[in-house]
């Protein structure tokens, strides 16, 4: 089992390497793959009045000092191309957010500097568009590529996840890693993340996204939507 997990944005460099510690404990005791995930810039925040992160360099001596003190894996955005370089020194996977998903020349500058990349779905995509998105990383020789299922547009506001896609984008190519987050896909409503996690390990996937943080209802982005470790933890022993 793969495990992408962290804080929706780097919000400190403290909070960070706390939520790094408590994260890989808990990917430890359960043994997967666990690379942290923090974005250091949430480019896509519908209001212009929303906490956006920090900039490149911070966010990549930060997640650098991840790497070193905590020894693990790690992830975040790009958003242009002329940032994927820069961030390639430091990832070990690349993740294009799910609004950029169509977009070729950053997916396939993120897979020619032979890191993972990991594609999130956009809201629009159906499961045969995401594995059209995927192959343009393995055009360039991305040695390993990985979408993630974060639901669909339903109505204005809300998101459904049809399990459907994860079998359909599975069947499509074996080569590509199939992830489900469990988080935005609840678009609010954390009470749902185990419930849809479990239904997702059910049908068959590779990894789950799952974002967390220590304090939820003062988290600076998307709080809402996120778990506790404790509550991560609990959802791993059911689903490992």
């Amino acid at each position: 089992m793969i495990l992408i997990a962290g804080p929706c944005v780097i919000e400190s460099e403290e909070h960070v390497l706390k939520m790094a510690d408590m994260l890989c404990k808990v990917a430890d005791k359960h043994g997967v793959r666990f690379y942290f995930k923090a974005s250091w810039d949430k480019a896509n925040r519908s209001s212009c009045d929303s906490y956006r992160g920090v900039s490149l360099l911070r966010g990549l001596k930060i997640l650098q000092k991840v790497k070193q003190e905590c020894g693990c894996l790690v992830t975040s955005d790009v958003h242009e191309t002329w940032q994927v370089h820069d961030f390639a020194e430091v990832l070990d996977l690349i993740q294009i957010p799910a609004l950029l998903c169509r977009q070729t020349s950053l997916i396939t500058e993120a897979a020619g500097t032979g890191r993972f990349v990991n594609i999130k779905k956009g809201q629009f995509m159906s499961p045969e568009q995401m594995i059209e998105a995927a192959r343009k990383a393995h055009v360039v020789g991305c040695p390993q590529v990985m979408v993630t299922e974060r639901g669909t547009t339903f109505g204005n506001y809300d998101l459904v996840v049809d399990m459907r896609s994860l079998v359909i984008m599975r069947a499509q190519d074996p080569d590509i890693k199939v992830i489900f987050d469990a988080t935005h896909s609840t678009a609010g409503e954390s009470w749902f993340v185990q419930p849809l996690a479990r239904a997702a390990v059910a049908v068959g996937i590779d990894g789950l996204f799952v974002e967390c943080h220590d304090e939820p209802e003062k988290a600076l982005c998307d709080g809402p939507s996120m778990i506790t470790p404790e509550q991560l933890d609990t959802l791993l022993s059911e689903v490992c």
